[in-house]
């Protein structure tokens, strides 16, 4: 009851509470540079009304963040996910703790009602396909070798911290690489390169909490680092915790099937209730 009161006032004060260059409408195309003074985005003349998405650019990089917290990267039709973390229910069934065996089941069908949508080339899973060894059932071991075939699209896995166990002849796991002005790993790093890159990442499972008294909402959200030049990425399994992200920047949160622009928090407590 609390969480719905909290959501209702996230609603009423939506428009307010979004970055000012994004109220009307609240979801709009943000251009990114490189710089320090542009690192928080503007806004450009190009608004998209479709709740459930955010056009942003980096540089040259155009992604699209969903509200399916994933992220959809047109210029070579790709699908990024994090932190699926298929097989945790299982693990904790092995140390005893009572859990239903069926939230693998919906990551899945999330993930391949996403590539029907967007029909990606590639799916590129920036780690922690996985729990665990003990949740690696021989149904979930059934359901990796035919992930590809159920998701009609390459799926590329960038190893996890979680995936150490996943034999490498039950799903190949890459180290991380470059793809464009990106640079695609698992926990947060910078480019091993040298070069000049958006670290695209996942391991933290990014959330905010929204508090009103004593009540708290807490909420996945993407979260850009201006400071590194990172974007993490929300968990996309059911079954994952989340970490409070007190990293001051632009924020997109995840309610109800929206991604709505939030402000840094220290805008984002003055002058009202509803705060982080």
């Amino acid at each position: 009851m609390k969480g719905n009161i909290l959501l209702k006032h996230f609603r009423d004060f939506e428009a307010r509470w979004c970055i000012p260059q994004l109220v009307k409408p609240p979801l709009t195309v943000i251009n990114v540079k490189n710089s320090c003074t542009q690192a928080d985005g503007e806004s450009t003349d190009h608004a998209e009304t479709d709740p459930t998405q955010c056009r942003w650019q980096w540089q040259d990089e155009e992604l699209v963040l969903l509200a399916q917290k994933a992220i959809w990267r047109p210029a070579g039709e790709e699908l990024f996910v994090a932190d699926l973390h298929l097989g945790k229910a299982e693990v904790f069934q092995a140390c005893g703790i009572p859990l239903p065996s069926d939230n693998d089941r919906g990551t899945l069908l999330r993930l391949e009602n996403l590539c029907k949508q967007w029909r990606p080339q590639r799916v590129i899973i920036l780690g922690d396909l996985i729990h665990g060894p003990l949740g690696v059932t021989e149904r979930l071991q059934a359901d990796l070798r035919k992930l590809h075939e159920r998701l009609d699209a390459e799926v590329l896995l960038i190893g996890g911290n979680h995936d150490r166990h996943l034999h490498a002849a039950a799903f190949p796991q890459h180290p991380s690489f470059r793809l464009g002005d990106l640079w695609l790993s698992h926990e947060p790093e910078r480019p091993c390169d040298g070069l000049a890159g958006l670290n695209l990442c996942g391991h933290i499972h990014p959330t905010t909490t929204l508090r009103q008294g004593s009540d708290r909402l807490r909420l996945p959200c993407f979260v850009y680092d201006t400071v590194e030049q990172r974007m993490l990425i929300p968990a996309f399994g059911e079954l994952t915790g989340g970490h409070d992200c007190r990293i001051r920047g632009p924020k997109w949160l995840v309610a109800e099937g929206t991604i709505v622009p939030w402000l840094d928090n220290a805008q984002a407590y003055r002058g009202s209730s509803l705060k982080w």
